[in-house]
C-alpha cells in the first residue's frame, strides 16, 4: 500500500442523517475501499470531529476541528487538503478547483417548494460556481444530467453519469427486523389484507399525497398503504383521519425495510422528480414489484421491469394495484425483470468510474444504457385562415422532418380552402369552425385524439427544427411539473418584411448546436408553444380576445398558471417565424386590441398592472412615433388610429375586446408574399 493518500473524500456525509444521498456516498466509499485494497493503494476521508468512523482500512478517517456543516466544508476542508478532492453529496468547497462533485439532481430548481428559502438561497449560489470551477461534475442518471444541463451552466456531454447500486439491499436480513413484524401484525395482517409500501418524506415532490387520495379506492379492494420513513407529521392530521387503511410506521432499520419489501404487494413510487430513485432498485433487488411515476429518472431506472403511470392520476395507480393483486403471473414477471434490470446498477462499477475520474477528470466513461421508453403521445394544432400555400408548406415540412412523429396534426380553418392541398392528406385532420384564432384553437381542442399527453400549437407560418417535438416531449417527461413550454425563435419575420419559406428552412438547418438556454418562468409565445393536455383540462382560449395580438397566448397560459405548474422556454427546441404578411388583421383593429386586450386581461387577473402598462405604452409609443414614417410592411397609422379609438372607448366606458372585429378598416396595401417550394 502506498504511504501517501492519493486523493481525499469529503466526509461531511458521515455527520448527516442517512438519506439516499448519504447512502450513495457511503456505498461508493465502501466499494472504493475494496477496489483500493485490491490495487494496494490508499486515500483518506476528511470529516469534522463529530463524524462517525466507517472503519475503512484503505480510506481511513481523518477527523479534525470543532466546526461542522457548511462552515467546515467551505473553510476548513479546502485549507486542510490541497490535493484532488471527491465530493459525493451535492456540495463542495466553492474555492477549490481540483475536485470532482456529484450533483444528484436539479430538484432545487425543478421542485423549489420542497425546500426552505435558506436552502434554496445557498444552492442557487453555490452550485453554479461548482459546475464552472470544478474539474468534473457527475450525477446519478441520464435524466438528472439533462435537468442539470438545463438549470446550471454546464453542457450535457460534460456530465459523467455514475448511478446508484443495488448490492447493499441484498445484505439486509429480514430475520433481524425489530419493528416491522409487530407493526404489520397490528395493522394489515390483523385484518388479513395485502399492503403496498411507500417511503415517506416531507418533500412535496415525493408526491405521497397521491396515495392518500387513492386510499379510499384501494380500501375498496382490500389494500392498505404502509408508509415507512419520514416523520409522523408528513401529512396534515385530517388527511389521515379519514383514511383508515393508511399506516405510518416511521423510520425503520434496513432489516425492517427488507421485511416490508419482502411482504409488500409492491413498492409505490409516485415521486414527481428524482435524480435516481434508489428505493426502486432496492425493491427490485429484494424481489418486490414496482409501480412508479412515468417521469424524471424513473422510466430509465425501471426500464421494462415496472408498471409506469402518471403521478397525477390516482385511478391509474389503483388500476395497476388491482392488476398486481389479481395476477400472480404479472407480479412474478415483474420480479424476474427487476432482477435483470438491477444488474445495470452496481456500486463496484460506480466506484471504479470515480477512480478513473480521480486519475483523469476529463476521462470519457462508459455508463449504463438507459431504457428508451415510448415518448408521450403528442399532437399538433395549426390554426390558419387565408394562407393555403403557406400552411401547406409548413405542415408538410413538419410531417416530413420531425423525428418524433405526432399522433395527429389538426389544421383548424374557417373553410376548406384555407387548408389548400392538406384536405384529404392522410396524416392531417382538417376541421372547420368559426373565425378567430382563439375560436379556431378551441375548435381544434375538440378533435385532439384520446391518449394525447402533449399538445403543441404552431402558427401556420412557423418552420420548426426537426427535433422540436422530441425536445418538448422529453422536457414534459423529465419535468413532471412543467405545464407550458416554448421554443426559441431564431429569426422572426414579423419584425421585418417577412421570411420566405425556403430561407426559413435554410436558417433552421444552419443553427449550430449550443448550450441549452433555459428560461423560467416564461409565458408561452404562440407561434410555437406546447402544453400538458391534462393541465389544460376544460380550460379554453378566451374567445372575447377576437384578434391575434400575442396576448391571447399569455391569457391562456396565465389561466393555466392559476392552477399551478411551471412554464419554461428552451432554446433546444427552435424554429423560424416567417411573419407572412398576407392574412394579417388590419392596423386599426390590431391597434384597438393593443389597448383593449391588456385592460380586459387586467380585470381578469391574467396580466399584472405593470405588464399591462408596459405593453400599452410600448405599442402606443412606437405606433405614434412611426406613423409619419411607417415601415412599408406595417400599417403604423392604422395601429395608431386604433390605439386612439380604444382610448376614447376607455374614457366613455365602452372599451371591450370584441369591438376590434367590428371596426371599419381601409383597404390594406398588397402584402409581401413568401415563396414556398417543397422540392
Amino acid at each position: 500500500m502506498t504511504s501517501e493518500p492519493q486523493f481525499a473524500l469529503n466526509g461531511r456525509f458521515l455527520t448527516q442523517k442517512g438519506t439516499g444521498v448519504q447512502r450513495y456516498a457511503l456505498s461508493v466509499a465502501t466499494a472504493m475501499n475494496d477496489a483500493l485494497a485490491s490495487q494496494h493503494r490508499s486515500a483518506c476521508i476528511l470529516a469534522p470531529s463529530n463524524a462517525t468512523d466507517p472503519g475503512f482500512e484503505h480510506l481511513p478517517l481523518i477527523a479534525s476541528h470543532s466546526l461542522s456543516g457548511h462552515a467546515w466544508e467551505q473553510i476548513i476542508l479546502p485549507a486542510q487538503w490541497h490535493g484532488r478532492l471527491l465530493n459525493l453529496c451535492n456540495t463542495a468547497p466553492a474555492t477549490k478547483t481540483d475536485q470532482i462533485v456529484c450533483i444528484h439532481d436539479a430538484n432545487i430548481f425543478s421542485a423549489p417548494a420542497s425546500y426552505s428559502r435558506a436552502f434554496r438561497w445557498l444552492y442557487h449560489r453555490l452550485q453554479p460556481s461548482l459546475v464552472q470551477r470544478s474539474a468534473r461534475i457527475t450525477t446519478v442518471s441520464h435524466a438528472a444530467a439533462r435537468q442539470i444541463a438545463r438549470h446550471l451552466p454546464i453542457r450535457l456531454e460534460d456530465i459523467a453519469v455514475l448511478p446508484n447500486g443495488h448490492e447493499h439491499a441484498l445484505s439486509w436480513n429480514s430475520a433481524l427486523a425489530e419493528t416491522a413484524p409487530d407493526f404489520l401484525a397490528r395493522t394489515t395482517e390483523k385484518h388479513d389484507r395485502r399492503f403496498i409500501l411507500a417511503l415517506g418524506s416531507r418533500a412535496r415532490h415525493k408526491n405521497l399525497q397521491l396515495l392518500i387520495d387513492a386510499a379510499p379506492g384501494l380500501d375498496e379492494i382490500g389494500i392498505d398503504v404502509v408508509i415507512a420513513g419520514g416523520d409522523a407529521d408528513i401529512f396534515a392530521s385530517g388527511a389521515l383521519s379519514a383514511r383508515p387503511n393508511v399506516h405510518l410506521i416511521g423510520r425503520v432499520s434496513d432489516h425492517d425495510l427488507a421485511y416490508l419489501f419482502d411482504r409488500a404487494l409492491c413498492l409505490a413510487f409516485p415521486s414527481l422528480t428524482e435524480g435516481f430513485g434508489l428505493p426502486i432498485v432496492e425493491a427490485m433487488a429484494r424481489g418486490c414489484p414496482v409501480i412508479a411515476a412515468n417521469c424524471a429518472s424513473m422510466p430509465e431506472v425501471c426500464g421494462n421491469a415496472a408498471l409506469l403511470t402518471s403521478p397525477f392520476d390516482p385511478s391509474a395507480w389503483i388500476h395497476h394495484v388491482v392488476a398486481l393483486k389479481t395476477s400472480p403471473e404479472l407480479a412474478e414477471d415483474l420480479v424476474g425483470r427487476g432482477h435483470e434490470q438491477v444488474k445495470q446498477f452496481s456500486w463496484s462499477n460506480t466506484a471504479a468510474g470515480y477512480l478513473d475520474l480521480l486519475a483523469q477528470p476529463a476521462a470519457k466513461l462508459r455508463s449504463y444504457q438507459p431504457a428508451n421508453p415510448p415518448p408521450p403521445q403528442t399532437a399538433v394544432v395549426v390554426a390558419t385562415r387565408g394562407r393555403p400555400a403557406t400552411v401547406n408548406a409548413t405542415v408538410r415540412h413538419l410531417l416530413m422532418t420531425q423525428t418524433l412523429k405526432p399522433a395527429a396534426v389538426i389544421v383548424s380553418c374557417v373553410d376548406h380552402e384555407d387548408a389548400g392541398d392538406l384536405v384529404g392528406h392522410p396524416d392531417v385532420t382538417v376541421v372547420i369552425g368559426p373565425a378567430g384564432l382563439a375560436t379556431q384553437r378551441n375548435t381544434a381542442l375538440s378533435y385532439v385524439p384520446k391518449g394525447t399527453e402533449v399538445l403543441a400549437f404552431f402558427d401556420d407560418d412557423f418552420v420548426a427544427d426537426q427535433h422540436w417535438l422530441a425536445c418538448a416531449a422529453q422536457v414534459f417527461r423529465d419535468e413532471s411539473q412543467v405545464v407550458g413550454f416554448t421554443g426559441h425563435v431564431v429569426a422572426d419575420g414579423i419584425k421585418g418584411p417577412g421570411i420566405a419559406f425556403n430561407e426559413a428552412v435554410s436558417i433552421v438547418q444552419s443553427v449550430p448546436k449550443g448550450n441549452v438556454l433555459w428560461t423560467e418562468p416564461y409565458s408561452p409565445y404562440g407561434c410555437n408553444m406546447a402544453f400538458r393536455l391534462s393541465a389544460i383540462g376544460e380550460t379554453r382560449f378566451d374567445e372575447r380576445l377576437v384578434l391575434y395580438a400575442w396576448l391571447e397566448d399569455r391569457d391562456f397560459a396565465a389561466t393555466l398558471a392559476g392552477k399551478g405548474g411551471r412554464f419554461v422556454k428552451s432554446a433546444d427546441a427552435f424554429g423560424v417565424h416567417m411573419g407572412i404578411k398576407s392574412g394579417r388583421v388590419s392596423g386599426v383593429r390590431l391597434g384597438y386590441s393593443q389597448i383593449a386586450n391588456p385592460f380586459y386581461m387586467l380585470k381578469k387577473g391574467t396580466i399584472t398592472a405593470s405588464n399591462a402598462a408596459d405593453h400599452i405604452a410600448r405599442n402606443m409609443a412606437i405606433n405614434l412615433t412611426r406613423a409619419l414614417w411607417p415601415e412599408p410592411f406595417v400599417d403604423r397609422r392604422g395601429r395608431a388610429k386604433g390605439n386612439l379609438i380604444a382610448l376614447c372607448d376607455l374614457l366613455y366606458g365602452r372599451l371591450r375586446p370584441e369591438r376590434a372585429a367590428q371596426l371599419a378598416t381601409k383597404t390594406m396595401p398588397r402584402p409581401l408574399q413568401a415563396k414556398v417550394d417543397l422540392k
